[in-house]
């Protein structure tokens, strides 16, 4: 079976959607029954095919496809089973469009949540017209995936029937405590006593890192507020050390394991990957409560904050630190070992099947009443 992922939400920076996209070539290689190929634009993967893409200003080395017919040429060319859409623009009518000019199913991921993204930026009246605009595509599709509860259930009452609840995983044998390193500290010039708020991500508006520069102002001396990410708002402060985004796999999980606690104000998320990947590294969290992060965390593991305000976010840390955080690293890890990526993509597996298998009972049921 070949299946193909299409998506923007691609660049030389990572992220989320490039992390589940590797893990998942990986896992469906190593099954053997299953080709999979990635399609972004701009050929910005490792191999072809390549579809001509436009760099988006400010747009964190995303980049939209040149030409639809250009993707409708490609996907004949591959000849896929199932087509994965990874971002609801462009790309996606490319994918419902190959799925009905060949009859294989078409499934579309939800990443990011654009009404949410758009109203933040525009107002409610353009988050009232993205959300007739998902839910006009979605219907579209023969699958949606939904990483968390969250986004499984605001995209039910947007009339989307089709959603199937798939979250994402982690590389447990990466993201790990072993990893501890106190010459990160060294390198990066921080003191041995600090305490260490690491937060990894985009620098972003939605991201709310203002809540956590004001947080650690408020806590002040020994926390440090160590971030690695990029994007158009970096943070700054006497208390905040910002760090490019970390392009070494094995640097970031060292990074993660040699932390104090992870921290996200994040209130939109629709995963949490990089909080998944902090409790695989033996790191308690305190993230919002609203959101995916809020579905990963509890007090067993961290603490979910109600309020995204600097003052509740340091009142969180400072009650963390005195449960004595390092004896919640255990737990922590082992809340993220039931994520591995060898389960959860799994789980994929039998979707992809039972989307195959219903395609093709449409197709042998049309050809009979043909005959």
């Amino acid at each position: 079976m070949h299946v193909v992922d299409l998506t923007m939400f691609w660049s030389g920076q990572g992220g989320g959607v490039q992390r589940y996209l590797r893990a998942k070539s990986a896992h469906l290689h190593r099954l053997g029954h299953f080709r999979h190929t990635i399609v972004v634009p701009g050929g910005l993967t490792a191999h072809p095919p390549e579809i001509p893409g436009i760099p988006i200003p400010f747009g964190a080395g995303y980049r939209l496809p040149r030409n639809r017919g250009a993707v409708q040429r490609v996907l004949r060319q591959l000849a896929p089973d199932l087509i994965e859409a990874g971002d609801p623009y462009q790309l996606a009518w490319a994918a419902l469009r190959s799925g009905q000019e060949s009859g294989v199913p078409v499934a579309i991921f939800h990443h990011s949540d654009m009404p949410e993204l758009i109203g933040r930026a525009f107002g409610d009246y353009a988050r009232r017209a993205a959300v007739s605009y998902v839910r006009r595509l979605y219907r579209r599709f023969d699958a949606v995936f939904a990483p968390s509860r969250y986004v499984a259930e605001r995209l039910l009452e947007l009339g989307i029937e089709r959603v199937i609840l798939q979250p994402l995983g982690v590389d447990t044998r990466l993201f790990d405590p072993v990893r501890r390193d106190h010459r990160w500290r060294t390198q990066h010039g921080i003191a041995r006593d600090a305490r260490v708020l690491l937060y990894v991500g985009r620098y972003a508006a939605e991201k709310n890192l203002d809540v956590l520069m004001g947080a650690v102002d408020k806590l002040g001396a020994p926390y440090l507020l160590v971030t690695i990410g990029g994007g158009p708002v970096t943070p700054v402060g006497p208390q905040v050390l910002a760090l490019p985004y970390e392009t070494d796999p094995v640097q970031l999980a060292a990074a993660y394991a040699s932390a104090d606690l992870f921290v996200h104000a994040g209130d939109q998320e629709t995963f949490g990957l990089a909080a998944l990947e902090a409790l695989a590294s033996g790191l308690p969290v305190v993230g919002s409560s609203a959101g995916g992060v809020g579905e990963l965390i509890d007090e067993t593991v961290g603490i979910r904050v109600k309020q995204c305000t600097a003052g509740a976010f340091a009142e969180a840390i400072r009650a963390l630190d005195a449960q004595g955080p390092e004896e919640l690293g255990g737990l922590a890890r082992a809340r993220a070992e039931s994520y591995d990526w060898s389960s959860v993509l799994a789980r994929l597996d039998a979707h992809y099947a039972r989307l195959i298998d219903a395609c093709l009972a449409r197709r042998t049921a049309v050809q009979r009443r043909a005959a």
